[in-house]
Order: C-alpha cells, then structure tokens, then sequence
C-alpha cells in the first residue's frame, strides 16, 4: 500500500492524477518502479524498447522461461490510485515474498510495467504490451499526440529505442503464461461480498458511429405532427439500445457520446451524432446483439422518416482466458477460504495483447462502489492482502504441478 500511495504522488499535474505513456511523470514512475524491483530482490530490471520496465527473478536454473505478471503505470486524466498499478505492484510483493523465503523456482519470474494501456496521449491500443507479444502495428510509431508529437520522438526523448520495437517480441517458448491482478472497475464484487473474483473472459467490443438526419425547423412554427426531429429519434434509439443491451445477462450497450445539431434553444434538431459501445465475452452472442441494436435503429429512422448512417470504427474480439490458469487461480482462492467467484472483464486490459503470445488469466481485487478512473477509486487493504497471496499461492502451485 505504501508503494501504491507513492507511485499515486506522480503526476504530470499538480492537483491531480494524470500519468501518461512518455510524460515526463511516466518517466519518474518508471524510475520508481525500478528502484521497487531492485530493493524487492529482481536479478535483472531493465527498460525495454517500448518503455516498459520488466524485472525478472531467475528460476533454478538461468535463462528458463518465465511466467509474466503485469498490468500498467500510464493513467486517465484526474485518475484513482490502483488501476494498473495494483497489478505491477502485487508482482513485486510476489517476487520480494520469494526472494525472502530464498525460494527459486522451476520457471523464472518476470513483473512487467508496460505505459500504454490507457490510450489517453496517442491514439494507439495497447502499444508496449502488443510490442512484447510481437503484435505490435507497423504504424504505431508514426502516431501524433495533440501537440504533433510522433510516438517515435517521444519514446526516443523517454530512453526507449524506437529502431528496436518491432525486435522484442519474445518467443512462445520462453513464457509460461501470463497473469494480470487488477481492480475490478466495476460493483459486483462489492455486491457479492468478495474480495476477489477470477476473470472468465475480456469482453469483445464493437463500436458504431451512428449520423442521423433529420430536418431543422422552427420550434414555434412546425407542427409536432410534421416535424422530422432528430434527437427525438435518437431518444427512441438510445432507450432501444438500453433495452436490448440487456436482454443478455453478460452483455452491454451503451450510448456514450451524442451531438445535436444546430444545438439552439429554439431549433428543431436537424442532425444528431451519436456513438455506440456494445460488448460481451462471448463474440457471437456480442456480434448478434451488434445486428439486432443496428436493425432495430434503422427500423427507427425509417418510422420516423430520418436519414441514418452507422459506421463501424473499432472491433475487438472477446478474449478467454486460458482454463488451466482460471482453475489455478481458483484453486489458489480457495485455500484461502474464500468462495471462488468467476466473473467476465468488461474493461479491456493488456491481458488481451498478451493472449496472443501466451496463455493468460486474470484476477480482480474489489473495488469501493466500483468506482474507476475516478479519484475516488479505493480498495482496502485486507483485499490487496487477499490478491497478493492468491497471487503467490497460484505462483507456488504451479512451480509445484
């Protein structure tokens, strides 16, 4: 907890929490970070090309593969105290833990604290973690934050080594897997009375860009019988899409965003812009929810006569979680006399670009209200204790399987 209340003290602002990939203040966490590892006991902490710090525990015999454990440093804009770095956190109080009981193990341990998970400062997804699993985009280091900053500059200025970023990409057998601990963002946990809780699956996600367009008119002088009022139709959409984002226990639709047109006090609405978030952790459960909300909206406009467009910008597929690491993790819980609870993410995570190179799992520690991204995040310290040994617990059993 006190390592967390100081990684919490770095900021690039000085009344709030804002941490992001390449700051200056990522740089000071960076450092921080190190110094941790280092007086926790690593063998080895180094800044890969991506600005990543890893710390890696030999095993019992040097050079074996390693399990990974890690999550993210960067932060939102005016953040809370442990989205991410409980994660990177929880692997160095795994790793000191192991180190105090002079304890090695048949694989090594290496504690990742990958920058770029936010995607606040560029408009990138995942880039450090994606680098590590080897799927990092040829145009990620062409991107340009709000002050035309390439991503390539930047990372250059931080001491990374944009020449090397597409040669990290580490070899599937030299992982064991990957495990993830982070809050979990979200109440359920809270209302289970649970401190931690074993993730199934990172849900999928589509997102819509929806354009309608209706007719501007005089709010005094056309009759409501004539009228072709946009955000109307818009308020019948966004109703439609609460209704159906919940005809299916694990999935979510959300209108997160929308923009009338002209905007004026006294205008019938000529155009609204909207968009459309819609998950899931099961992609053809995901995908059909996706068509059902398109079709009822189009079915919408045309009722009302509004012109409509949708257009897709971003789609993710849900990521599983590996079911040998889920049932590790489980049994780890269980030891600990706590009911094993399994629970899909909502939230995407770097779980999802480590998939690609290695099997993963994740657990998620309670979270007040679940509350996130929000300065008033807050976990009790019991349940960051609860994490850290399942963590080790999980660690311990699977050098011993």
């Amino acid at each position: 907890m006190e390592r967390l209340a100081a990684l919490s003290a770095v900021s690039d602002e000085p009344e709030r929490l804002t941490r992001l990939y390449l700051s200056a203040a990522h740089r000071r966490a960076v450092d921080l970070v190190a110094g941790m590892m280092n007086s926790a006991g690593f063998d080895e902490v180094r800044l890969d090309a991506m600005g990543t710090v890893v710390g890696r525990y030999e095993g019992e015999r040097p050079g074996a593969p390693a399990l990974l454990i890690g999550s993210h440093i960067d932060t939102v804009r005016d953040a809370g105290s442990y989205d991410g770095t409980l994660g990177v956190v929880a692997g160095i109080g795994a790793v000191e833990a192991l180190r105090t009981a002079g304890r090695r193990l048949p694989f090594a341990v290496e504690v990742l604290a990958f920058g770029d998970e936010e995607n606040v400062r560029f408009p990138t997804n995942l880039s450090s973690s994606r680098a590590i699993a080897g799927t990092l985009p040829p145009e990620t280091l062409d991107a340009r934050d709000e002050d035309g900053i390439t991503l390539r500059d930047a990372l250059d200025a931080f001491g990374g080594d944009p020449d090397r970023a597409f040669a990290i990409g580490r070899r599937r057998e030299d992982v064991v897997g990957y495990v993830e601990v982070h809050i979990e963002q979200g109440p359920v946990l809270e209302a289970k009375n649970l401190p931690v809780g074993i993730v199934t699956a990172i849900n999928g996600a589509s997102r819509r860009r929806v354009l309608l367009q209706g007719e501007a008119g005089h709010a005094g002088t056309v009759p409501m019988a004539m009228r072709r009022d946009a955000l109307a139709c818009a308020a019948e959409i966004v109703l439609a899409v609460e209704r159906l984002g919940a005809v299916d226990p694990h999935t979510v639709a959300t209108v997160g965003r929308l923009t009338v047109h002209p905007g004026a006090v006294n205008v019938v609405p000529g155009a609204v812009a909207f968009t459309l978030d819609m998950r899931g952790p099961a992609d053809p459960v995901r995908l059909k929810m996706v068509e059902v909300i398109e079709t009822a909206a189009r079915g919408i406009a045309e009722k009302r006569g509004i012109g409509i467009t949708v257009e897709p910008f971003y789609d993710a597929p849900a990521c599983p979680c590996d079911p040998r690491i889920v049932a590790d993790l489980e049994k780890a819980v269980h030891k600990l006399g706590i009911p094993p609870y399994a629970l899909p993410s909502g939230a995407g995570h770097d779980a999802m670009a480590m998939a690609d190179l290695c099997p993963v799992g994740m657990l998620f520690v309670r979270c007040r209200g679940g509350i996130s991204h929000n300065p008033a995040e807050s976990v009790m310290e019991a349940d960051v204790d609860a994490a850290l040994r399942a963590l080790l617990a999980f660690i311990v059993d699977r050098a011993e399987a």
